[in-house]
């Protein structure tokens, strides 16, 4: 138990929703953990769609005020953007590959970057932001030792990270699939939990 209370651990993992959380937002959720420390921590959900692209994203903020939208590329056009938790959800995040360094870029491990500001998304609208990115609003967040609780409840597993799960723009089969490649079988998983 005493490994739990090291700060910094869950930072650069996954969060896995085990079924305790099936009635909660985080219902078979992947919550890629990017800073946890004595004060809490936070992290984005990487397997739920917000129902919009990219485009809608830029069209319904201000993004470009000074200029009109650029015409974008369709695979950065209808990019799907992602509901990254409950917390702030109008405020909009970008984790990326680290070919992209603005001077709030954040790094979180030696192949995810993290920027929030409306620079990236006009340099990716543009066509010249980085190589991959997933792009969320929202973001998921827990106070001092609220994460470690959920854990020894066993309200989730914990992964080591899979950047290109990351950046995977295929939601629905994300956590079918980060389960059987972890040696998981998610009917098993549901059926399974709890019992001795």
């Amino acid at each position: 138990m005493e490994l739990l209370q090291k700060t910094g651990q869950f930072e650069g993992k996954f969060l896995v929703a085990t079924p305790g959380l099936a009635s909660s937002f985080f219902a078979q959720t992947i919550i890629y953990i990017c800073a946890h420390n004595e004060d809490g921590a936070m992290g984005f959900v990487v397997n739920k769609a917000r129902g919009m692209t990219f485009c809608d994203l830029v069209e319904q903020t201000d993004v470009f005020t000074e200029c009109s939208v650029p015409q974008m590329a369709s695979e950065i056009a209808y990019t799907p953007i992602g509901h990254g938790g409950p917390v702030d959800e109008h405020r909009g995040f970008v984790l990326h590959t680290t070919d992209y360094c603005g001077e709030s870029t954040i790094p979180i491990s030696e192949t995810v970057f993290l920027t929030s500001t409306t620079q990236v998304l006009r340099m990716i609208a543009n066509g010249q932001g980085p190589h991959q990115c997933a792009i969320a609003l929202g973001y998921s967040g827990w106070g001092p030792g609220q994460l470690e609780t959920e854990i020894l409840e066993n309200s989730w597993l914990t992964l080591d990270a899979d950047t290109g799960l990351v950046f995977d723009q295929d939601h629905e089969t994300k956590y079918d699939r980060l389960l059987r490649s972890s040696g998981i079988q998610p009917a098993h998983f549901v059926a399974g939990y709890g019992h001795a």
